[in-house]
Order: C-alpha cells, then structure tokens, then sequence
C-alpha cells in the first residue's frame, strides 16, 4: 500500500507547469505570469495634472499677502491635449485631471482654490512649485521591472500593463482538464431515473472544482463500462488535455474497464493509497497524441484515475489533482490553507489509513478553533461534504480521536 506522502510526490514530480503562452490582458487574468513585465516607457510619458484647475508658474502667483493676483486665462487643455503647449509666463492655463502641463509651468492650483474664472482667474492662496503636478515617470519609469514572473494577474496587476501600452503578456496558462466519468448506469441529472441507473455528480463536482483550483475543465460526461468506448474517448480528448480525470471503474470487479485500458500504459499505475475516503488510485502520464504514442521528449498528459464515490472522488481531487493544478499552472502556493483545530468530539478511525472527516471548523487565530465532523466519520456522505467546510485529517498511527485532540483541519472555504 502505497502512502499519501508518497502518493502525491509523485503526482507533483509529473506536474510540470503549463508552457508559456502569450495572451492578450482577457486571458491573462487570473493567470500566473511566466516572464518578467519591463517598462519601455515613462508613465506618465510627460508632466500631467493631477487635479482639475490651473496650470500656472508658482512665482506669478506671488503676492504680498496671502491673496495672489488674477492671471489671464490663456488656453484650456484637456486630458488627451497634444504635449507640447509653451506656457506664457504671467498667464494661467485651464487644465483638466490627466491633461498634459504646459511646457514651463510647475503647479497646478485647483478649481476650487480659485474663482473659477474663464477670461481671468483670481487664486486664493499662492501655489508652491510641484504641487498637483505628476512628473514624467512618477509611476514607472522606462526599464524599470514592474512586474516579475511568478506574480499572479489580477485586476492591479493588469492595470498596470494596460497602462504602460502592453497589449499582451507571457504567462502559464491555466491548465485544461478533461473530465470522463465512467459507468454504464450513470445518467445526467436532467434524465428522468429508470431502475439501475445513479445520477452522474462526479463530472458536476469536478467541474467547479477545477474552475475553483484556477484551471479550465472540459466535462466529456459519462463513458459506458466498454474497453473501446473508454479507449476511444480518451484518444479523443488526449489531443485537448493538459491533464485528465477519470471517475469510478477502479473496483476489482471484471466489467469495470478503467484497470484494462490504463495497466498497459507505461507510467500509469494503479496502487492502494493509505486513505480514506478514496482508497484505489490510479495515476500516470500517457502520450499527449495517443495512448500508445511514446514520444522522446515530447508532451505528456497527467492522468488521474478516481474512484466513482462522490465523496472519495472530491476528497482525492483536493489531496491531489488541485496541488497538481496549481503547480501546472505556475503557483508558488500549491495547497489550500490549514488551521488546528480541538475536536469537539470523538469517533473512531481506521488503523494504518489517513482519515479524511467533512468537519464543521469555528473560530479564530485570537480564540482557537473548534472542529466538529459532520456526519458518521467512517461513512462520509455527500450531504455531509456540502455542508462542510474543512476536512479534518487524522494521522494514520491514531485509531480514535478524542474530545480536546488537536486535528488538522484542511480548509476547504473562508
């Protein structure tokens, strides 16, 4: 039996990150990015207003007392003037928020400093040179790094490559997964229940999950229990995949295909992994153009076999396909937060397994945190999944928890 430790160290040995890809800004949001972001030029490209008002040389508004004189108003410019206008000296310039500064003014006095006037403008205190005014280069300046590889793109960040004019970043994109669910009594939730047949909820689940881990899914829907037909359809999807998940068809039983199609392949195994829920694993890499393709240095897909339990399918998913997302993806942070936790009370645990219990965590980082499992902790249920939100983990060498035993909790939502 093969343990989780060791499990997952193989699952992010074979998660190498996406290859980079240039994007336009739409696609590159949420995305990890894959080179360094240099500025080629000064933001602002030259002196700019930083308020509404008027651009004028601080010494012409010098007076005896705090009144400086009126100054006639000698043009107006707005925020995409052309750069370039000589300001007159003895003369004030209308100017609005972003509008470049004349050429030899040095403050800009806001409206609301002033009379508002639009032939002459009288000021009510003097101005100092530099005030209201953003440089040339006051945000970035040209060759600076702004950006290195690594940062993850949000809203800021893509701001700021708009802003300094690139239309496009280098960054890994997010990976895209292919869902199979395998069963021939599967059927979609939309159909109408018949005698033999379960509603298929893994490819639903997964689906959000990967949306959630930051990756793309691409759910095929449910496969029959044939060989051919699985075969088929993941030679289908192989050529789209930068990683697949298949659920259920990993019982021992003879018409479960999942182990015929996948224990020829050469890196994929199928192992016992020390946990529960989700006991039988498979995992490996196949060809990116077929099964049996075996290219010298050419791309391979990550292929995850889980079982077809609902709960043990999520519960595998995010103690090894979401770090394996992340890092194909380009995170420095893999996996998802923890906390301990003081059990609020006691259940038995299965000895030489890692017990994975959907718990309820309360609390604080000031107060502590309590954990309370939701549900019969040896028989999670999907309802008691939906209404957690942590999974308590109990060591493999504990075979009861008690009430006041420290856990640690993996949290699965704030």
């Amino acid at each position: 039996m093969r343990t989780v430790q060791d499990h997952l160290a193989a699952v992010l040995a074979a998660a190498a990150p996406v290859a980079p890809l240039d994007v336009v800004l739409h696609d590159a949001t949420g995305c990890i990015l894959a080179a360094d972001v240099v500025a080629s030029v000064d933001v602002p490209a030259v002196a700019v207003a930083a308020r509404d008002g008027y651009a004028v040389a601080a010494h012409d508004t010098y007076a005896s007392g705090a009144q400086g004189p009126a100054l006639p108003v000698a043009h107006d410019l707005h925020a995409g003037s052309p750069a370039g206008l000589r300001h007159v000296g003895g003369t004030a310039v209308r100017v609005a928020s972003g509008a470049p500064l004349p050429l030899g003014a040095d403050a800009v006095v806001p409206v609301e400093e002033t009379d508002r006037g639009q032939a002459r403008v009288a000021f009510q205190r003097v101005a100092t040179a530099g005030q209201h005014v953003r440089v040339a280069g006051a945000d970035v300046r040209a060759g600076e790094t702004v950006l290195t590889a690594g940062t993850r793109l949000g809203a800021r960040q893509i701001a700021l490559a708009a802003a300094l004019g690139r239309g496009r970043l280098r960054v890994h994109p997010r990976p895209r997964v292919v869902l199979l669910s395998v069963g021939s009594e599967l059927i979609e939730p939309t159909s109408a229940a018949r005698p033999g047949t379960v509603f298929e909820a893994d490819g639903h689940a997964l689906e959000a999950a990967v949306r959630d881990a930051g990756a793309t899914p691409v759910r095929v829907g449910a496969v029959p229990d044939e060989l051919a037909a699985l075969r088929e359809a993941l030679e289908d999807q192989l050529v789209r995949a930068d990683l697949v998940v298949l659920t259920g068809g990993l019982s021992e039983l003879a018409h479960d295909t999942v182990k015929d199609v996948l224990a020829p392949l050469g890196t994929v195994r199928l192992d016992q992994v020390a946990m529960t829920p989700g006991l039988r694993h498979g995992f490996g890499t196949v060809g990116a153009h077929g099964l049996d393709v075996v290219d010298a240095g050419g791309r391979t897909v990550p292929l995850f076999a889980l079982q077809g339990h609902p709960v043990a399918a999520q519960v595998s998913f995010e103690v090894f396909v979401r770090p394996a997302l992340r890092a194909m993806a380009g995170h420095a942070e893999l996996f998802r937060p923890s906390v301990a936790a003081v059990a609020t009370e006691g259940w038995v645990s299965p000895p030489g397994l890692r017990q994975f219990v959907p718990a309820s965590v309360l609390g604080s980082p000031d107060e502590g945190y309590r954990a309370t499992p939701i549900g019969d902790p040896s028989a999670p249920s999907t309802t008691a999944l939906a209404h957690a939100n942590a999974l308590a983990v109990v060591g493999e060498g504990d075979v009861a928890v008690h009430p006041g035993s420290v856990l640690h909790c993996l949290v699965l939502e704030g």
